[in-house]
């Protein structure tokens, strides 16, 4: 169980990306945290409700989805959480390459509109909606293979440069952000190795005690959250809370 104890009492929270398993898992401990009012819980295709689940649908490629979303959650007041769970890294024409003759245009434009340019306009669309007047958090996903400075290994191109996009994206709403609210905290997160369909065929070399499963991952994430400051606004931040230089 959770405590989002830095956040209001009565806190709303957004999570973009909840049919995942990394954010299926954060919708379920934010539904259970008591002082948490309500859970928007966005995804592709319609998923159940109750008295304290709410979703919406939405596509990472689609802003005008994006932009029906936010306008139908903010109804309910502006989120004092905001986390987009989203991402790619294998199917759909995408494969981890391993060198760089496997580059193709087609491939590293799919992971740029996944998982750079779509949780930049969920960013563009909801961060004017938090609140001044109390902490908030935004939060998109990121990875620790976006690092450049920790990058030893290569391959991986087009997932690797899309989430270093993502990271200086966030860090460049985050700047913007903060001229006009003090109080919110802009970011993204390294949730770990996460024992998830994305992860599946690249787990044969983690060991155990690194491999996650997603409410253990989802548990880790919002400890960070929770213990954020606007001092770490526009940071890459891993699940031990761990600051990542880019």
């Amino acid at each position: 169980m959770i405590s989002m104890s830095s956040l209001a009492e009565g806190y709303r929270a957004w999570v973009f990306g909840a049919s995942g398993g990394i954010g299926s898992a954060l919708t379920a401990l934010l539904e259970g945290d008591a002082r948490c009012a309500a859970v928007h819980s966005g995804a592709r295709s319609p998923l159940p409700a109750d008295s304290k689940k709410h979703p919406f649908l939405f596509s990472l490629e689609d802003e005008e989805s994006v932009r029906r979303a936010v306008d139908t959650a903010i109804v309910d007041g502006p989120p004092d959480i905001v986390i987009v769970a989203t991402g790619r890294l294998h199917g759909h024409g995408l494969q981890p390459e391993k060198s760089m003759r496997a580059l193709e245009a087609d491939a590293l434009m799919e992971s740029y509109r996944i998982n750079a340019i779509g949780p930049a306009l969920i960013a563009k669309h909801v961060l004017p909606k938090l609140p001044r007047d109390r902490k908030s958090v935004f939060a998109a996903l990121s990875a620790r293979v976006s690092s450049i400075s920790d990058n030893r290994s290569g391959g991986w191109h087009a997932y690797r440069a899309s989430k270093a996009a993502l990271n200086m994206l966030i860090r460049n709403c985050s700047i913007e952000l903060a001229v006009r609210n003090r109080n919110a905290v802009c970011v993204t997160l390294h949730p770990g190795t996460v024992d998830t369909n994305m992860s599946k065929p690249f787990q044969s070399h983690v060991p155990n005690e690194k491999l996650f499963s997603p409410a253990v991952s989802a548990l880790h994430l919002l400890r960070v959250a929770n213990d954020l400051t606007p001092e770490h606004t526009g940071r890459l931040i891993a699940w031990d809370g761990q600051v990542i230089d880019y």
